[in-house]
């Protein structure tokens, strides 16, 4: 550690040496870099995390640090490392349903408080030979996404914002920051054949038909697409340039290095490969690096400098010993690619098959009878392709199909206007009344549409777009030969779920009543 130390302070009427970190101290440069991007987060990117909870995880390992590093060498010293681990804590680590744009709010702050102390307690607490395991905020945000799960906190999205000039800025900093620290600290060769390694693992699970849900994406994201929101994911670098390259939790033998960052790649697309959702698949890559981080000590021992120069001399010496590692090297070419197709079987699954639906009925609603649709900042964030009048014309099509499969009892109408739970629910409703002989037919009237985003299997469910609606709906009823027997109106506030078909068409997924 590069330290000098300044001066002293007085503490109960005692004096103890004050330790404050040099300029030259690489964790200043690496502090300014994610400090940088947690501004940029606040300003301009709309990240879901607020400055008190930044602040927080910050002090919260600060100060213990603080007292520990105390109590065993009776300074006070800068707690430059802890700091580190509670601002990675904090870029990381999300509340499962806070705003964006709440940059004052304390909500969940004993979460990042807590989880920042963890983190840090490790670094004391799982030691081996005299240095810590695990890379305390990888080890600590894992533990608490495990053991918390998705329904409380979640990681940072993979995906943060449009690619407009401040999201390019965001990329500049990680890339110029990690290129300049790393090549200072002499592992931009392992940040590389890391990146490198997992952009061909995840190339051959893409290629494989791989998806996962995500709360920004309407749709499963899979194949190239998955691929290259991954690759290029700003999570992604910094997770191999500032978590991964913690240089004591790491081979310190070149060779071992380029070997331990291969391999971490493996096992991060392995883990990644079976899981469906982009929660999975963030911890799946997170959880790599625990994994590894306890085997550095092997692969300084197996690819160390001079046990490389061994094999090497026999292999010269001695052609037919150069036949096993070929032979390994070989086996893992092919055994690597077909393990990761093989886990990946899950998530394929979520790629749903496209149904054949029955033609629709002639449905006509005219435009001009809708309201004009609102939209929410988080809706018009998300969706850049949907006109929301046409998604509710759309809306409107589909509720007058459903009614039309009412009143003939005709199951199969349904299809063409809905899907998931909403497909189960309105069957349901359509053999009922064609089992009763009683049709009731709703004909909806909208005063008022608005816009928005809803989750209805959780944010890791994948996102959908909720028309949120209001007006009148009237209830036709007709007896089994087709004459109407009844009408009763009344007013009604519901949110609908839509979803985009495989027809290009949009369906309804679900309703919620308001109130």
């Amino acid at each position: 550690m590069t330290t000098a130390t300044a001066r002293t302070v007085r503490l109960g009427g005692a004096s103890y040496p004050l330790v404050l970190p040099n300029i030259r101290d690489p964790r200043l440069h690496l502090a300014a870099v994610i400090i940088t991007i947690h501004i940029l987060g606040q300003v301009a990117l709309d990240f879901r995390v607020s400055v008190p909870q930044i602040v927080i995880a910050i002090l919260a390992c600060a100060l213990l640090e603080v007292a520990l590093t105390f109590r065993s060498t009776k300074q006070v010293m800068w707690p430059a490392s802890a700091m580190l681990t509670g601002s990675g804590v904090a870029l990381i680590l999300r509340i499962v349903g806070q705003e964006r744009g709440d940059h004052w709010t304390f909500d969940g702050w004993y979460f990042f408080a807590g989880i920042a102390a963890l983190s840090l307690l490790t670094k004391y607490w799982i030691r081996y030979r005299g240095n810590h395991v695990f890379n305390p905020s990888n080890v600590g945000l894992v533990a608490a996404f495990l053991i918390l799960g998705s329904e409380v906190i979640e990681p940072l999205d993979f995906w943060w914002a449009p690619l407009d000039f401040w999201m390019l800025a965001a990329y500049a900093v990680i890339l110029v920051g990690g290129v300049l620290i790393t090549s200072r600290l002499r592992l931009l060769i392992l940040a590389a054949t890391y990146w490198l390694t997992l952009a061909i693992g995840l190339g051959i699970l893409a290629a494989s038909g791989h998806c996962m849900t995500a709360a920004w994406a309407l749709q499963p994201v899979c194949g190239s697409y998955f691929w290259s929101v991954v690759v290029a994911s700003p999570e992604v670098l910094i997770f191999l340039f500032f978590m991964i390259t913690d240089p004591k939790t790491i081979p310190q033998d070149r060779v071992a290095r380029i070997a331990f960052a291969v391999c971490l790649a493996l096992i991060c697309t392995l883990l990644m490969a079976p899981q469906t959702t982009e929660f999975g698949a963030k911890v799946g890559l997170l959880a790599g690096l625990v994994v590894m981080t306890p085997l550095r000590y092997v692969f300084d021992r197996v690819f160390g400098a001079e046990r490389v120069r061994r094999v090497v001399t026999v292999s010269e010496s001695r052609p037919r010993g150069a036949f096993a590692p070929g032979l390994v090297v070989g086996a893992l070419l092919v055994v690597v690619p077909l393990a990761i197709v093989i886990a990946g079987g899950p998530a394929r699954e979520t790629a749903q098959a496209a149904m054949v639906a029955a033609p629709p009925p002639e449905i006509s609603v005219d435009p001009a009878q809708l309201p004009t649709v609102t939209i929410s900042a988080e809706a018009e964030a998300l969706n850049d392709q949907v006109e929301p009048q046409m998604l509710a014309l759309e809306l409107a099509e589909g509720l007058a199909i459903e009614g039309e499969a009412i009143r003939r009892g005709d199951t199969s109408l349904v299809r063409s206007a809905d899907d998931g739970e909403r497909l189960v629910q309105m069957e349901r409703i359509v053999e009922g009344a064609a089992t009763s002989g009683e049709h009731v037919v709703p004909v909806y009237s909208f005063d008022r549409m608005h816009l928005d985003v809803v989750f209805t299997d959780g944010p890791q469910g994948g996102a959908s777009l909720g028309l949120v609606t209001t007006g009148t709906v009237e209830r036709v009823t007709y007896d089994a030969t087709g004459a109407e027997q009844d009408r009763q109106s009344e007013q009604f506030t519901r949110t609908f779920v839509m979803s985009p078909g495989s027809g290009g068409t949009w369906m309804i997924i679900g309703e919620v009543e308001d109130g």
